[in-house]
């Protein structure tokens, strides 16, 4: 019986998003050998993406395959379905309806392909890479754009019975409050905690109190970004906003930690930049609300992963993960 050298297997992680797909042939230390990107807004049909996928990562598969050992690949998409290998109704992306886009993958480049969705993948990626290693038990948020979630209970993913377990940004945080800008629900931690909810956030507060330095700024740089340096010159509205944002997520985790009892919450995402301005009022509100049992027990958590590769990281994750 011959052993494996692991130093040899590696697995090519691909990360889906609306705009832009990332591509990385990753080895079980969690190391980039080698990455790339297409647009993924350029090719109205599926299988036209998956042509130009292979065309741009077949030739860092050439270079590396020679010496290493492919296991197979691992894709995070929106609305992936980790059971049927299928792209469902994904609202961001230009290909419309099923997909059976794990199938098609497999056909291509011939070799197994498993697909989750990007937040799943971003705490599979935690639980072998990063700061979730030797952990059975965490919950990983994901704060950008939206707000996404990856539950990780007795050391496996839930995944629920269809496959979409784990929509914790889209939890009702605040009944009848802020509408959702693309589904229309009312009050989801999402329309708060995420960017694109802090600059509604700021916008509203900023109308409010004319002296605020965020009045600086036309209306269309006002993102979290410009928040965080108003935070830094100490404008109180700037700070106010974070604060708020923070409050909003506390009260929510305080639901995920009852829920779930996990060891730590792992926030990763361009959010988290904020630091102590979100960080601080999420972990207060959060304590605020939990049953006594719970307090002083659960971790807040920043992520490991460097930001660049994080995505290529968690989908390579996939493949080591069953």
């Amino acid at each position: 019986m011959s052993l494996i050298d692991l130093s040899k297997q590696v697995a090519l992680g691909i990360d889906i998003g609306g705009t832009n797909t990332k591509f990385g042939i990753v080895n079980h230390r969690g190391e980039v050998l080698d990455k790339g990107n297409l647009r993924t807004d350029a090719y109205d049909k599926v299988e036209d993406f998956i042509d130009a996928l292979y065309e741009n990562v077949y030739p860092l598969m050439e270079k590396h395959g020679t010496e290493k050992h492919f296991d197979g690949i691992g894709v995070g998409a929106p609305n992936a379905n980790y059971y049927k290998g299928t792209i469902e109704l994904a609202p961001n992306l230009p290909w419309k309806g099923v997909i059976p886009f794990a199938e098609l993958m497999t056909a291509k480049f011939n070799l197994p392909c498993t697909v989750t969705n990007d937040a799943n993948a971003a705490a599979l990626g935690e639980m072998l890479f990063g700061a979730a290693r030797g952990m059975k038990d965490f919950i990983m948020i994901t704060l950008g754009t939206g707000v996404g979630s990856g539950i990780i209970a007795n050391g496996n993913l839930i995944y629920g019975h269809d496959g979409f377990a784990g929509e914790l940004g889209h939890t009702i945080v605040k009944p009848g409050g802020r509408k959702h800008w693309s589904t229309g629900s009312e009050g989801s931690l999402e329309a708060y905690a995420s960017a694109t909810g802090i600059t509604i956030t700021a916008k509203k507060m900023r109308a409010e109190f004319p002296e605020s330095m965020l009045n600086q700024y036309p209306e269309d740089e006002i993102n979290s970004k410009t928040v965080y340096e108003c935070a830094m010159k100490d404008d109180p509205i700037a700070k106010e906003v974070f604060r708020y944002t923070g409050q909003k997520l506390g009260e929510a985790l305080a639901n995920f930690v009852m829920f779930s009892s996990p060891e730590a919450i792992l926030l990763f995402g361009g959010v988290i930049k904020a630091g102590d301005f979100i960080l601080k009022p999420a972990k207060l509100h959060m304590e605020r609300n939990l049953l006594p049992i719970f307090r002083n027990k659960v971790k807040l958590v920043f992520s490991e992963l460097n930001e660049a590769d994080a995505a290529i990281l968690g989908a390579s994750a996939l493949v080591w993960e069953k």
